[in-house]
């Protein structure tokens, strides 16, 4: 029985699998849902320190909240409330650290992200969840 789950989201066809899966199943256990997008901060670290590292981060932060707004209609549709959350730094770190904050016991992922680069970085989260967290994972396939 799951009673807190988090789904981590970045708005690509396999995270929109993810969050209809975890709306299904906050349903199914009456649990309580959580989505979150991180904006990984890391990519940025090589660059100079200059104006175009502040517009980069903005488009992803807009970005961001335009899909965590989009996963709240989706659960809204089904009946389901959801608590968002914006984080920024490593994904998979991230994504740990609020599931063990809010005493999730369910983490829901897609498998890949949206481009070829994506699907590395996002697979590469999916699979740091699986190593590093004590929460229960379900990784969702595209």
């Amino acid at each position: 029985m799951f009673t807190n789950i988090l789904v981590a989201i970045d708005g690509s066809e396999a995270s929109d699998r993810a969050i209809e899966r975890a709306v299904d199943e906050a349903k199914v256990w009456n649990a309580r849902l959580h989505a979150v997008y991180v904006v990984e901060t890391g990519l940025f670290t090589s660059l100079p320190s200059d104006n175009t590292v502040e517009i980069m981060y903005r488009v992803l932060e807009n970005e961001g909240n335009a899909v965590l707004e989009k996963a709240k209609k989706t659960a809204a549709k089904s009946g389901v409330s959801l608590v968002t959350h914006m984080k920024q730094g490593h994904a998979g770190t991230e994504i740990i650290t609020l599931a063990e904050h809010e005493k999730v016991d369910l983490i829901v992922s897609g498998s890949h992200g949206k481009s070829q680069t994506d699907r590395l970085l996002i697979g590469s989260v999916s699979a740091y969840i699986i190593a590093h967290s004590t929460v229960t994972t379900m990784v969702v396939r595209s």
